[in-house]
This record gives structure tokens, sequence and C-alpha cells, in this order.
């Protein structure tokens, strides 16, 4: 399972928390389009988690906690939902550029498999340590992962090499010489620039980094950012406000070595708080024409039809301490 919760503790020993009465048991896929109308993409509940466009837009492929069974491929046309691992822990899903086969996280590493079924799964690499696999690089000679580290998450590299109809690596590469909690990454376009989201200024927020990484860096967002995504137009890119859940995109332009981004903006109104706050990378997807996204939520209510409500507690340390005395030797 995923989730979060969002309480703050004042001096004083009040509690302030964020509630929700939505049943969490189980999740669909929806559409979302920038006017923040849903509209049904998967509609068959499930613990469906890291929902993955293929290249095409005509599959989507998620992990499926409900049933421990790995990766499923969803044919948005056929409207049909297809096994195609059976790991019990697969999870993010991430397609090569070409659309032939997807890596996903598995136990001790990451795997890969033909994306029409056509093949058993394949380990990719093996780690002591969680992989989570993030991007391809747009010529699928890289991969991006992010791995748990000493101090959280750590942001790699992966080259990758196609030998035949098998896919080989070489020795992975530490983007940054430091962790700072990192989590998710996405490759522009053209391949220049690397776009992630890093704890390194105290909060969650999202930076970008010229590729292959030549020490500069620019920050993003300003209010807490996530899951960055960029967009195939070369234009844009959207990432999460964890702070006001919603999804937020920034235009961009390069001039020479330079990333600039404008101001973050607010590309839908719409709360996208119910799962992506808690998982283990990204609950949303941006389609590859750049105007809808497929976002988790849950499956038994909307943002809009319990937007929640804050509760105080006052005194909260003074109950706690009456419930469950504290004791010394």
């Amino acid at each position: 399972m995923f989730g979060s919760a969002k309480l703050s503790f004042s001096r004083t020993g009040t509690l302030m928390y964020r509630s929700r009465e939505i049943d969490t048991s189980r999740v669909v896929i929806q559409w979302m389009g920038a006017d923040g109308k849903l509209q049904p993409l998967l509609d068959k509940p499930g613990l469906f988690v890291n929902p993955h466009f293929s290249p095409d837009g005509e599959h989507l492929a998620v992990a499926n906690d409900d049933t421990k069974s790995g990766i499923w491929i969803y044919d948005i046309r056929r409207d049909t939902l297809s096994p195609l691992t059976g790991e019990r822990n697969g999870t993010n899903p991430v397609w090569t550029p070409d659309g032939r086969y997807i890596v996903y996280q598995a136990g001790d590493g990451i795997s890969f498999a033909r994306a029409d079924g056509g093949s058993k799964a394949e380990l990719l690499a093996q780690s002591k340590e969680f992989r989570y696999p993030s991007a391809f690089s747009p010529d699928g000679r890289t991969l991006a992962f992010y791995q748990s580290g000493g101090r959280g998450f750590e942001l790699w590299t992966l080259p990758v090499e196609r030998e035949g109809e098998k896919l080989r690596v070489g020795k992975p590469e530490l983007f940054q010489s430091t962790s700072f909690g990192h989590r998710g990454a996405s490759f522009s376009a053209d391949g220049r620039w690397m776009a992630y989201s890093s704890n390194e200024s105290g909060s969650s927020q999202v930076y970008v980094r010229a590729f292959p990484d030549k020490g500069g860096h620019w920050q993003v967002s300003s209010n807490g950012g996530t899951t960055p995504i960029f967009s195939r137009n070369g234009k844009e890119l959207f990432f999460f406000d964890p702070t006001d859940d919603q999804i937020m995109v920034a235009s961009y332009s390069v001039k020479g070595d330079s990333f600039v981004a404008e101001k973050p903006r607010v590309w839908s109104k719409q709360s996208v708080a119910l799962t992506m706050s808690g998982g283990v990378g990204a609950q949303y997807d941006l389609a590859p024409d750049g105007k809808r996204i497929a976002v988790a939520t849950y499956a038994g209510g909307s943002p809009q039809q319990d937007a929640g409500h804050v509760i105080f507690l006052e005194n909260f340390i003074d109950e706690l301490l009456r419930k469950e005395p504290l004791t010394g030797n």
C-alpha cells in the first residue's frame, strides 16, 4: 500500500491535520485535462501504481499491487488489461524509446521484458540496494534510476545497449557526488537536460542539470516539487506540487549552455493529492501529445467530491500523556 499524512504540531501542544473520508482500498487511472475535468481511462478498480505511457501513447504500463503480480499492460484502444510479468514486487515500469521493451524494478535489481509479451522477463542489473528505473534518454542509450543510499535516494545513470533481442548494461555512474533524497528523473526531448527532484535545500524541489552533467544546476519549482516530466514539445516541464496537491508546468528555453525556466504556473486546478504524495515513483504520466495526463485516483471518491477538512486538537500532548503515561526507571 501507499499513502501519506498531512499534519503539524504547534509549540503549545495543538495538533492540526487534514482528513479525507475516501475509500483508499482501490485505485483507477483517469484522464485529466488542463480544465481539471476527469474522464475514465483504466476504470477497473485495483491497486495500480506508476502509470507510464508507451511512446506512441496507445498503451499504458502499470504496476499492479493488487495481485502482487508485477507489471501489466493496458491497451487503451481495445480496453484490455494483460499481465506482462509475474514478479511479486515489480514496480516503476519504463518503456524504451522504441516501445519494444519495458524495464522495471523487481526484487534485487532492474529487470526487462518485451512489451508485446513475446519473451520471459530477464534480469538487467542486479544490486544489493533497491533500484527504481525512472527514464530513458531519447536515444535509448542511458537509463536514469534512483537507488536507496545512506542519506536517502541517489540519482544514477546506466549505459544500455541492444544485443540482438537482449538488453545489456555497462557500469552505473552516480549522476551527482552527493545524495539528497532524489526521487525520479526525466530527460528533455533533445537529451541535453535532466530534470529531477531533490531536497538539498531542505524541502523537495525540482532542478535541471545538463546531461552529461557540467556542474551547474537550475531550480525550477519554488513552492515544492516532485516527479518532473519533460514535454515532448521541448518547451515545457511538468511536475507535482506536494504543497498544494496540483500539477504545475514551467515553460523553458535554452540560451547557450544555460537552461532558462519561467515562473511555474498551475496546469490544472484539480487536486491530485489522493495517490501522488506517498507512493514510490510518479502516480501520473504525461500523454505523448502533451495535452492530457493519466493520473491515479482512488476509486472510492474524487477530490471534488470530498475536499477534506482541517481538524485542530488542542492540548494533544496532555491528552496523549493522560492515556499513555511516561514511565521512568
